[in-house]
């Protein structure tokens, strides 16, 4: 089968990732990634999930290759798993978007498993990043997952034209769309809308308050009314008795 394959530089250049072989795996069990937000410019948690292993043998770990428009990164501790950032110099520093400046990129975070996953079992790692400002630019993240038994490269990327679904090892990916919100990944609005929702819910209050006081008025005025007809009642009762003493 032919099958079209683009390793990104910073996976091809690593000796770690030498030799990588590519292990067959049913259709739609990869490697994938879910950001918390896609807006360009903006501070994302990827998350990256596994759910099998190598061709059955149990996963042992996950190298996870960033592009170079991405150069720091925080990974999330995981319990049962030990983290490795692995850098590189750049030819050229960069300054972030706090104004420091960059002398070196995470070309890749490496999580290792303390205890082999075994194959058929979901587990899941974080990285924290920003992401640059290119709506519309897609970040391939390949990665490469490490077995008791073998290794397989998710490492594939769709020449321009070509559908993902060709190939065999997709690397993960995500498409950067415009930016919404705050530059933290925070929709523009949100605590407004959470505002209007409260003073709606305390105006839909106060107007149950207005409309019980409305419904205990009437009844208030009956139970006035009720006391003052009895009150009437013994006074009348009061004198036909007197009048029967006097006769």
């Amino acid at each position: 089968m032919n099958v079209r394959r683009t390793v990104l530089p910073a996976l091809a250049t690593t000796a770690a990732l030498a030799g990588v072989t590519v292990s067959a795996v049913p259709a739609g069990a990869h490697v994938t990634v879910t950001p918390d937000t896609t807006a360009a410019g903006s501070y994302a948690v990827l998350t990256f999930s596994v759910g099998h292993g190598c061709e059955g043998s149990p996963t042992t770990g996950l190298a996870i290759a960033l592009p170079e428009e991405i150069p720091t990164v925080t990974p999330t501790v995981k319990a049962g798993w030990s983290v490795e950032k692995v850098t590189e110099k750049l030819a050229e520093p960069v300054t972030d978007s706090h104004g420091n400046e960059i002398t070196e990129r995470v070309t890749r975070v490496v999580y290792t498993a303390e205890t082999p996953l075994a194959d058929g079992y979901r587990d899941t790692v974080e990285l924290s990043v920003m992401l640059p400002d290119a709506a519309g630019e897609t970040l391939a993240f390949p990665v490469v997952q490490s077995c008791v038994e073998g290794e397989t490269g998710w490492v594939e990327t769709a020449a321009e034209g070509a559908a993902v679904a060709e190939l065999e090892s997709p690397a993960p990916t995500l498409t950067l769309t415009e930016t919404t919100g705050d530059g933290h990944g925070t929709a523009t609005g949100t605590g407004q809308d959470t505002d209007q929702d409260t003073d709606q819910d305390t105006g839909q209050g106060a107007g149950q308050g207005a409309e019980a006081d409305d419904d205990a008025a009437p009844a208030t005025g009956l139970a006035v009314g009720g006391l003052v007809a009895g009150l009437a009642g013994l006074a009348l009762g009061a004198l036909a008795l007197a009048r029967t003493r006097r006769a």
